[in-house]
């Protein structure tokens, strides 16, 4: 049925372990979805995430992804939807963040990180959306991008690389997938208080100074995380080939001639 979706209401989450992904996996468990936690190192921490879903009443299963290992990774996402018994959402949000500057940057690491943050999440949002084509009854993917998908920083021409080919890998996704039901939209956040940011998950964002942010402070995981959470709910479902930027208004910066903003996801 075109534009049906969450029927047993079973999503899969990457990069679930901590940060986004981690809040992402809880607000939706929050919000009656079974889900899948998949993790790259952090075994421990999501077996931790899991506990937490079941005790709200949640199934959840974590399993091991790479998105060093695309194909691997591809797999693995199809397992765990398996092992879900369905799969009704996806949330690609594993990725990495760093910086070099551009005439330093080497083709190794720039190959490592464009896998990872691009190559990775292309195929395993493919393996997902594959698996709602089978069902035959639609569904949803949410990419999770960057404000540097489209606003460039300093030593980040891979990372701004990687994530400015997803913007464009959202909207692809979307015309194609369109006929099947399957509904693809993106969000983009600024800086996040994350642990990949530095920011330990104790510490709240609202203790965090940052006066170039138009709202004063970086975002919290669990704001994104319920955007994400409305992008797979049945009134989000004519939303699709967008992307949502979610910044504090960071992005109004972008254009003051020198300021200093502080960096995104």
């Amino acid at each position: 049925m075109r534009g049906a979706l969450v029927n047993n209401r079973n999503v899969i989450v990457t990069g679930a372990s901590s940060g986004i992904g981690k809040a992402t996996a809880l607000c939706l468990a929050e919000r009656g979805f079974d889900v899948g936690i998949g993790y790259q190192r952090g075994r421990a921490a999501a077996e931790d995430v899991a506990a937490t879903i079941r005790a709200i009443g949640r199934r959840a299963v974590p399993f091991a992804l790479d998105h060093r290992e695309p194909a691997r990774a591809a797999a693995a996402v199809v397992e765990a939807a398996d092992e879900l018994g369905g799969l009704d959402g996806f949330v690609n949000n594993a990725a990495v963040n760093r910086r070099s500057a551009f005439l330093e940057e080497t083709v190794e690491e720039w190959n490592e990180l464009l896998t990872v943050d691009l190559t990775g999440p292309f195929a395993c949002a493919q393996a997902a959306a594959r698996v709602l084509v089978a069902q035959g009854r639609g569904g949803r993917i949410v990419n999770v991008s960057s404000v540097h998908d489209s606003v460039p920083i300093r030593g980040g021409s891979a990372y701004c690389a990687a994530k400015g080919g997803l913007l464009m890998l959202t909207r692809v996704m979307a015309l194609e997938l369109a006929e099947h039901g399957i509904s693809v939209t993106a969000v983009s956040p600024g800086e996040t208080a994350t642990p990949m940011n530095g920011v330990p998950d104790d510490v709240d964002a609202a203790e965090i100074t940052r006066p170039a942010i138009p709202a004063g402070r970086p975002g919290r995981a669990r704001e994104v995380a319920a955007l994400v959470a409305y992008l797979l709910q049945p009134e989000a479902g004519y939303l699709t080939g967008t992307t949502i930027t979610i910044d504090g208004g960071l992005t109004l910066m972008s254009a003051i001639p020198n300021q200093e903003y502080a960096h995104g996801i």
